[in-house]
């Protein structure tokens, strides 16, 4: 396995890391425009032929008590999008607190200058590393879930 991407999808932005199967770790990218529901797949087409992932990691929005709702469906629909636009596997994680493990992630480096202002604008994108790095960590052995 070479790398994932993974996504944290919004209705309004996506965040997109990379993933590294060999060290279990990720980093932030970018995020990708969401209008009317579709996000940038000129973007998305992009990202895949820079970084030729084998696997995309989707995060899924589950309520506190692991239930659907309807950003549950939207990421479904998204990880749909992406095996039928690409052909490959795509696997989901549970993603309840990434958004603010991604936030205190941002604290702790803007803190010791690593970030500025600014770079809150892609938090979106820290909250995609920290969905893959769970993929990461909890099924390293584990082979996408093809749908």
């Amino acid at each position: 396995m070479s790398c994932v991407l993974g996504f944290d999808v919004g209705s309004k932005l996506t965040g997109v890391a990379v993933g590294n199967p060999f060290t279990a770790s990720a980093r932030a990218l970018t995020t990708i425009t969401v209008r009317d529901g579709e996000p940038d797949w000129q973007r998305i087409d992009a990202l895949r032929k820079e970084w030729l992932p084998d696997t995309f990691i989707v995060g899924l929005p589950l309520t506190l008590d692991g239930g659907e709702q309807p950003a549950s469906r939207a990421a479904r629909r998204f990880a749909d999008q992406l095996q039928k636009r690409y052909g490959l596997p795509v696997a989901f994680v549970d993603e309840r607190h990434s958004s603010q493990d991604a936030a205190h992630r941002f604290a702790e480096a803007r803190a010791s200058g690593l970030k500025r202002r600014r770079d809150a604008a892609h938090i979106d994108a820290e909250a995609a590393a920290v969905i893959v790095e769970r993929w990461l960590i909890e099924s390293p052995a584990q082979p996408a879930i093809d749908h």
